[in-house]
């Protein structure tokens, strides 16, 4: 059991919970969906990461109250979702599913939203411009396209203004401006208080969307942190970076000279090196470049990307 000095330490957890998972377990006869999870989120973006199948849409059934745990607690402001229909005062989910009723127009759905969670309906009108939904808004839900469903189902989980908004899988289906302007509307959620899960399989939206990452893999907890922590953490795990030079031969063997390169690839005015001492090799590039006469045109660590994270913590299962 994690104590609560412990938990303020471990990146899995935070100071200011909204949301308590403790050692949740959940399975489906034979099949284990979820396995011993634990951790905690406030107010903020946190991104849900995991491949499909992974295990991140049964934590969040859970979280909300929409499925119960076979082992283990969570709480939601204080409360147990299961027991406490309170707690959806506060809470709103965005499910991947398509939970809209197809002859409503976007306005009609959002009114019927409001109305079920008792709230002002004068909120309906600012929640469809959150989502820039204004000119469909009078045209059925029927006729609109995957991104526009989704972000119609983003205006309705907003008009009751809840404190958490957990959102599975938001952005698919969405054109690259839609796509900014709801990573900009979360963001904004986040800074303003409020608790942001986003769930996602795709590694460079839960980049964009949110500076602490969760990262389910086969359902348990495989990491937690930001997405440079993590990578740090992975201390034995060399790290890739991209060198850009005019002389890249000549560059890599310098650098292997100084001793913070461990392999080196060229292609081109390409060098790819790998390291176990980052900052080291960003000390030593600029006087190895010197010395061989070579101009320094990019210097790029790939492996800060939530693509290499990933992928290292699917290697490690």
């Amino acid at each position: 059991m994690t104590t609560p000095t412990d938990s303020v330490r471990d990146p899995a957890f935070v100071a200011t919970p909204t949301i308590e998972v403790d050692d949740v377990s959940k399975w489906f006869g034979q099949k284990v969906a979820v396995s011993n999870v634990s951790c905690s989120f406030g107010p903020g973006v946190t991104g849900i990461l995991g491949p499909n199948g992974a295990g991140k849409t049964t934590l969040i059934r859970m979280i909300t109250g929409l499925s119960d745990v076979s082992n283990g607690t969570i709480s939601v402001m204080g409360h147990d979702p299961r027991r406490n229909p309170d707690v959806y005062r506060h809470l709103a989910i965005v499910p991947d599913e398509d939970a809209v009723y197809q002859t409503m127009t976007g306005r009609q759905f959002v009114e019927y939203a409001a109305r079920l969670s008792g709230a002002d309906r004068s909120r309906v009108g600012h929640a469809i411009e959150q989502v820039q939904m204004e000119e469909a808004a009078d045209r059925d839900v029927g006729g609109y396209s995957k991104g526009m469903r989704q972000r119609i189902k983003v205006a309705a989980a907003l008009v009751p203004d809840p404190d958490i908004l957990v959102l599975d899988e938001p952005l698919n289906g969405t054109d690259p401006i839609q796509r900014n302007r709801l990573i900009e509307l979360f963001s904004d959620l986040g800074k303003s208080g409020k608790t942001v899960l986003v769930s996602s399989h795709v590694l460079e939206e839960v980049e964009r969307v949110s500076s602490r990452v969760i990262a389910i893999v086969d359902g348990r907890l495989a990491a937690a942190g930001s997405v440079q922590a993590i990578r740090a953490a992975m201390n034995n795990i060399p790290y890739v970076v991209r060198i850009t030079s005019d002389r890249g031969r000549d560059l890599g063997a310098a650098l292997f000279s100084s001793g913070t390169v461990d392999a080196a690839e060229v292609a081109g005015n390409q060098l790819v090196v790998r390291t176990s001492d980052v900052a080291g090799l960003g000390k030593a590039v600029a006087p190895a470049a010197k010395t061989v006469g070579a101009r320094l045109l990019g210097f790029q660590p790939e492996d800060e990307s939530l693509e290499s994270v990933f992928r290292y913590l699917v290697e490690r299962r």
